[in-house]
């Protein structure tokens, strides 16, 4: 048996690199571990899911430490006990290994591992080379894979769900109870294992050279997610249905609803009262979590063998008319995707008698739940469902309050999409895609600057945009992801986060590292400059805001030709680089920075400037306004930039920007002294929770996305424009602190910073400021 707390462990270097001892031997055998990957043998065609344990006798009592990885991913056992579930996301080059303490007492112990490889139908969002599963503990080299006898065996009952709508999602979980080997993790089944196949001998990223394709590994950075049940929901519908799992043509109405056992289902969400449901009975559960959620449903079945239960799950409910409206209300809504062609996204189970807890291989998320139960010749009891939520660690350790009582609730709108976009890697959004896009991400962490003091899923978040650069010098535009995709507006975006985390976070040493990909990303695009100066659009996808008119959110002239807002963005992005070159001691790189950014920038003065207009068009013709174009020129530095953006905002052929690239108006409304206008937006966001939400959507109504990343970007607004508190050296060791309360009679807040929380109260007898030791103001 175990005793005290597992606990992972995060390494800085991996303990079997060269480095550590591992110098016998070739050249070519210093990267090498001292454990193999495993696999299954006869293995099937994806998809498929594999178990792998191996018994052990210890003759004291003793700690553990186990170094765990698999392709596609895992969850392990000790003694029985899930002890953790990984691997990171990351790609084969940068295969992380996540390390375990794990106490054990004196006798006989048993390692489990379920992994499983969903192939073509894994998310976007993971790398595969083969599957296979890993395990090394240190001084105890007989328990390696490769070493010990460890047995392999295909774990039957699972099979796999379309991804419907969630289609950079995963294959869901369809798991057959009366199949599946209950049992398996402490040897209690009947199956039939064989040794473990092994395969290649696993290698250390540090130091590999001369090998074949392989996992090259590295320590993984990030801490265990959070993982608690999550505690509220309501019952909004318990019905007879015709059977058969199909529910969208259905509409929810409370005539329909049997009171006597909704009420049953409440204690069973709320408290955990079982409920049980007849045999031959076909009941429709709807369930409103009454907040957004990602998490693992858990069910704990009891008898009722065959019965088939769907769990699936909805950010909003639609009317006749295929729209979302108000989230709060149910009543005559359909449980049925925005295509009005599918049940929501989920899974399904089928009880195989007996008592056990039934869940899935991965998250779910949304705020509502359907669960239909259609039972068979035997009545299902139901002795649990929760939703165990799962996310990022991140609380928010920030304040702020002010005479707006609307404004802490954008924060606390903010705070939740944050937490929900937050996992492994930061996401755009957790229904649809789960892919961390670098122009979502740059938002989302500087929200996180603000409210938490963990910089750990920044700093995975810059190395694996820094790794996904091509041979251009361009990063993708999302990555991990295994499907190639490039946005150039977004690799410029990384670099404008790598100043951030250099202003807000500090660890030059860190940033160092990052510095020839950001200078190989401006080389991208001084590749694409003309005799004139000019940016000409580079190949893919030229994303910029998600603007009715624009073809896929491509600015005018955005696809192959010149684009004014590109160019700006250039200009700006490139003084952003001048910055770090210089806080880093590299005069001579700071100044070749600049000279691109005032290049760029005197060009796209001259080409896009309308004296009569007054503003900045976007494209050569000046057929196209847009405040983007009239924002970035401010920021850029433009000399008619103030003029300009106000102008565009007061013209109504001026499009304006949407959620996403908001941020960047308020920046350029913030160095201009409009926060007034700023206030006035924030409409947007004041007005979610009426409407039902509970995190912020993607773009204006309609939106795809009810919960999405960049959205939360009002957060560091509320800090670093109205109390305009902004670095001016790294780390944040020099500030300014501006605020701007623009109608406000009082604001005050507390943010973080690498030195300790910063203070600022606001009113009518001025502005007190609580600086931290290691931080000085600057006029």
């Amino acid at each position: 048996m175990m005793g005290a707390m597992v606990e992972r462990v995060l390494l800085d270097d991996d303990p079997f690199g060269a480095s550590f001892g591992n110098q016998e031997g070739s050249w070519h055998d210093r990267s090498r571990w001292p454990a193999h990957w495993v696999h299954v043998p006869e293995e099937p065609a994806a998809p498929f899911v594999a178990g792998y344990r191996l018994a052990f006798t210890l003759d004291a009592a003793t700690t553990l430490r186990l170094h765990v990885s698999a392709d596609e991913r895992y969850e392990l056992f000790v003694d029985g006990d899930r002890i953790g579930r990984g691997p990171d996301r990351s790609d084969t080059d940068h295969w992380a290994f996540v390390s375990y303490d794990v106490p054990l007492s004196a006798g006989e112990h048993r390692i489990a591992a379920r992994v499983w490889t969903l192939g073509e139908g894994a998310p976007f969002a993971q790398f595969s080379l083969r599957h296979g599963f890993l395990l090394s503990v240190s001084d105890h080299p007989e328990l390696n894979t490769g070493a010990g006898a460890w047995e392999a065996a295909l774990l039957p009952g699972h099979g796999f769900r379309p991804k419907g709508v969630a289609w950079g999602c995963g294959l869901k979980t369809d798991l057959d109870g009366t199949a599946f080997a209950w049992g398996w993790t402490t040897g209690a089944d009947d199956l039939t294992w064989s040794p473990a196949t092994i395969g290649d001998r696993a290698s250390s990223r540090a130091y590999a050279n001369d090998i074949p394709p392989a996992h090259l590994l590295i320590p993984a950075i990030l801490p265990d997610q959070w993982s608690a049940p999550f505690a509220g929901g309501q019952i909004r519908l318990v019905a007879e249905y015709p059977g058969g799992g199909a529910t969208h043509e259905l509409p929810v109405r409370a005539a329909d609803s049997i009171p006597a056992e909704a009420q049953q289902w409440q204690a069973l969400l709320t408290s955990g009262a079982p409920v049980q449901v007849p045999a031959n009975t076909h009941r429709r559960v709807l369930v409103d979590l009454e907040e957004y959620v990602c998490g693992y449903p858990e069910l704990r079945l009891q008898g009722g063998r065959g019965a088939v239960l769907n769990v699936r799950w909805l950010e909003a409910l639609l009317d006749s008319d295929g729209r979302k409206g108000n989230r709060d209300e149910v009543e005559g809504r359909f449980f049925r995707t925005h295509q009005q062609a599918e049940v929501g996204v989920g899974d399904r189970f089928v009880s195989g008698g007996g008592d056990h807890t039934y869940s899935t291989l991965w998250w779910e998320a949304g705020r509502f739940v359907e669960v239909t139960v259609d039972t068979a010749d035997e009545p299902l009891t139901l002795a649990g469902f929760a939703v165990v939520e799962d996310r990022y660690p991140y609380e928010d350790a920030s304040t702020f309050a002010s005479s707006d009582p609307k404004l802490a609730d954008i924060k606390a709108l903010g705070v939740r999409t944050l937490q929900m976009c937050s996992h492994e890697t930061t996401m755009d959004c957790p229904f649809y895609e789960q892919l961390q896009y670098a122009g979502d991400t740059r938002l989302q962490l500087l929200v996180a600057y603000m409210i938490s003091d963990d910089d750990r899923l920044a700093r995975q978040a810059l190395l694996a945009f820094d790794r996904s650069r091509d041979t251009r010098g361009l990063t993708r535009s999302r990555y991990p992801s295994s499907v190639r995709q490039t946005i150039p507006p977004f690799s410029l975006w990384w670099v404008a986060m790598v100043r951030d985390f250099a202003a807000w976070r500090g660890d030059l040493e860190f940033v160092t590292t990052l510095m020839p990909g950001v200078r190989a990303v401006l080389d991208a695009f001084r590749a694409g400059l003309d005799e004139n100066d000019l940016l000409h659009s580079l190949d893919g996808w030229n994303f910029t805001d998600w603007v009715n008119g624009w073809k896929s959110g491509s600015p005018p002239e955005g696809d192959w030709g010149v684009s004014g807002i590109l160019n700006f963005q250039l200009a700006h992005v490139a003084g952003l680089a001048a910055d770090l070159e210089t806080w880093l001691g590299e005069p001579e790189l700071a100044s070749r920075h600049r000279q691109l950014a005032d290049r760029v920038l005197a060009a796209a003065e001259q080409q896009f400037w309308s004296a009569e207009r007054g503003m900045y068009a976007d494209d050569p013709a000046h057929e196209h306004w847009s405040e983007h174009a009239n924002s970035l020129a401010l920021l850029a530095g433009a000399k008619n930039g103030e003029a300009g953006l106000l102008r565009a905002l007061e013209t109504p052929a001026a499009v304006q920007a949407t959620v996403y690239f908001s941020h960047y108006l308020f920046e350029a409304l913030g160095q201009i002294g409009r926060v007034d206008v700023l206030r006035d937006r924030l409409s947007l966001w004041s007005g979610l929770r009426e409407a039902g939400l509970r995190t912020v959507i993607e773009q204006p109504e309609p939106t795809r996305s009810d919960c999405h990343a960049w959205g939360a970007h009002p957060i560091f607004h509320l800090f670093a424009t109205v109390l305009g508190v902004r670095p001016t050296a790294p780390g944040m060791a020099e500030v300014t602190v501006n605020p701007q309360l623009a109608g406000l009679s009082w604001a005050e807040g507390t943010l973080r910073t690498p030195h300790g929380p910063l203070r600022v109260r606001v009113d009518e007898s001025g502005t007190t400021v609580d600086l931290p030791a290691g931080i000085t103001r600057s006029a």
